[in-house]
């Protein structure tokens, strides 16, 4: 039911008329989110900044959901990364030492290298992500959006008994 609830609302979003760059905003978002381990300081400042703005929070709590999984593959690199900027590069270990003695530094757990190494991947792609899912929105309500809508895929879903029941219990308001 959750998954459905979940594409559902989605699709809602690829097709409202909000602007492009608020969905993709939203996503590059919960990117940085998922890509690293959750429970850090900058991901709980991301997701109030993202509270606190217009971007679109289904985009946000949709790409977390989904580069959380990849991100867990992703780990055994992440955590190479992170092990070389932490320990391997001898010019700035004094300001990781420096860094780490400020008071709200250890929430941030910059001190693990699978977070370290994550957040570094992360910030670096995140313009990428949000470019690549711009122009993947623009893409999808010019072109893909009716396609699909008419596809034997949609239909079948649409057609299907647990669509059908998902959409009774929707209308209860459960």
């Amino acid at each position: 039911m959750f998954f459905l609830q979940f594409i559902s609302k989605l699709i809602k979003v690829l097709r409202s008329g909000e602007s492009p760059n608020l969905i993709a905003g939203g996503f590059a978002m919960g990117f940085v989110v998922g890509m690293t381990p959750f429970l850090t300081l900058q991901n709980m400042l991301i997701i109030l900044a993202a509270i606190l703005t217009k971007v679109n929070l289904a985009a946000v709590f949709f790409a977390m959901f989904l580069f959380s999984f990849i991100a867990y593959l992703f780990d055994p690199l992440f955590h190479d990364l992170g092990f070389f900027l932490l320990a391997q590069i001898e010019n700035i270990k004094p300001l990781w030492t420096v860094v780490y003695n400020w008071p709200i530094a250890p929430f941030t757990r910059f001190y693990n290298t699978v977070v370290m190494g994550s957040f570094t991947v992360a910030l670096l792609l995140t313009w990428p992500t949000f470019l690549l899912a711009q122009k993947g929105i623009v893409a999808y309500r010019k072109k893909w959006g009716d396609k699909l809508e008419k596809s034997k895929f949609a239909k079948a879903i649409k057609g299907s008994a647990v669509f059908k029941w998902y959409i009774k219990i929707r209308d209860l308001g459960w």
